[in-house]
């Protein structure tokens, strides 16, 4: 597929890397927070790249843009992150024109995600095309498929259960603390960040363990009250964390800093801890485990425990699947007929401009020559023509770009793709 706005040797393509191939420490090094997702955009505006989105979640960072060559790309991820090139042909990933249209498909309508049928990316998608919009790195290709994966992800939630039930890494993680601590009810438990993930274990939290003993701690504190008022727990000082750390049976850590926040040297403890990171990158250094009574799970082990709710969810995986495929199709003969139109128009236009030279020569030849039953003759004639060449275009068997190129060189015809 190529980008017609662009040249003819520029392709769409997706790349990247994702839990798939790349460890939660790896994926760390090469996540993006939101200055270096505007560094990057604004790099390849720079470079001349026209039209991208980029995401980074804790589960993946991809970008989905056009260029030359997939390096273009990949080299962006690497110097606006901490993950290098060589990392990246270990465990990244390259998709092109039909492929990474599929890839794009399929990450923003949760078959992709790590727990499946979660839906957060598509916000994270959404978000991203904004940007890339307000920068003016979003082309009409860019938008159209946005869109159409938007739809499809809609449709996917109302029509199937593929997200029915509660799963999710705060749900696990919840689930995780009930099933390996004792009188959970009455454990100090503190949560380390409020971000969205942060927020969802808490209501999970509170939900499930009818704990009255939850204390909040956040970098920005008026976040973390907030969330406090709702649910009428504790909040207490980002200074007063290492106190803290040494009152809790459990700790939960979802913060956004790119590094650890809790380590074995602020650990002074005289009993049992449990600690849940549920952060990329990780934010709880290894060296913990080197403490007596400290366990150590990452998100990662979380999202690996799948119950009866994901099993339930894999059977609604074809009724997805065939969604994405119906609106897929649709999207591609919308892609089809944008890249031919401009050469039949210009066919259009070669062969009115010839049926005036003639009809010129023909009504000064001819005495009594009848111009307006010519026009409307040739008129016809023209339509049938184009429409006989459109169809040939939309067959699925057609090769378009060896058409096109055959259409315009026997009729000489130049289009402008700009």
């Amino acid at each position: 597929m190529e980008n017609n706005n662009l040249s003819k040797h520029v392709y769409f393509y997706s790349v990247g890397l994702s839990y798939k191939k790349a460890d939660a420490e790896i994926r760390g090094r090469f996540s993006l927070d939101t200055l270096a997702k505007t560094r990057l955009l604004e790099q390849a505006k720079e470079e001349g790249i026209e039209s991208l989105i980029v995401t980074s979640t804790c589960n993946r960072t991809e970008i989905y843009g056009f260029a030359e060559h997939p390096f273009q790309l990949i080299k962006l991820i690497c110097e606006n992150s901490k993950g290098s090139v060589e990392e990246f042909q270990k465990v990244g990933f390259v998709y092109k024109n039909q492929e990474a249209i599929s890839h794009m498909f399929r990450v923003g309508t949760g078959l992709d995600s790590q727990i499946l049928g979660d839906f957060e990316i598509i916000s994270q998608i959404r978000t991203s095309f904004s940007q890339s919009k307000s920068l003016g790195l979003a082309s009409n290709f860019m938008e159209r498929l946005v869109n159409a994966v938007i739809q499809a992800s809609k449709k996917i939630k109302t029509d199937t259960e593929i997200s029915s039930g509660a799963t999710s890494v705060s749900f696990a993680s919840v689930q995780y603390i009930i099933k390996n601590v004792e009188d959970i009810g009455n454990k100090n438990i503190l949560l380390f960040g409020t971000g969205k993930i942060g927020r969802n274990t808490c209501e999970n939290l509170v939900k499930h363990t009818k704990n009255e003993h939850i204390t909040l701690i956040n970098r920005t504190k008026d976040k973390a009250e907030r969330l406090a008022g709702k649910l009428n727990l504790i909040v207490k000082d980002y200074s007063e964390l290492h106190i803290e750390l040494q009152k809790a049976d459990v700790v939960i850590v979802a913060t956004g800093a790119q590094n650890p926040t809790v380590d074995k040297a602020i650990l002074n403890l005289k009993k049992p801890l449990l600690i849940l990171d549920l952060s990329i990158p990780k934010n709880v250094n290894q060296d913990v485990q080197e403490l007596e009574g400290v366990t150590l799970i990452h998100m990662d082990y979380l999202s690996q425990l799948t119950d009866e709710t994901l099993e339930n969810r894999k059977k609604h995986i074809p009724a997805a699947e065939a969604i994405i495929e119906e609106i897929k199709e649709e999207f591609n003969v919308w892609t089809k007929g944008r890249k031919f139109a401009p050469t039949i128009h210009a066919l259009k236009d070669k062969l009115n401009a010839i049926k005036k030279s003639e009809l010129d020569f023909q009504s000064r030849k001819i005495s009594d020559f009848n111009l307006e039953q010519a026009e409307i003759i040739s008129a016809r004639i023209i339509q049938k023509i184009t429409t006989h060449f459109a169809n040939h275009l939309k067959d699925d068997d057609t090769m378009v770009d060896e058409s096109i190129e055959w259409i315009e060189k026997v009729f000489k015809i130049g289009v402008d793709v700009k």
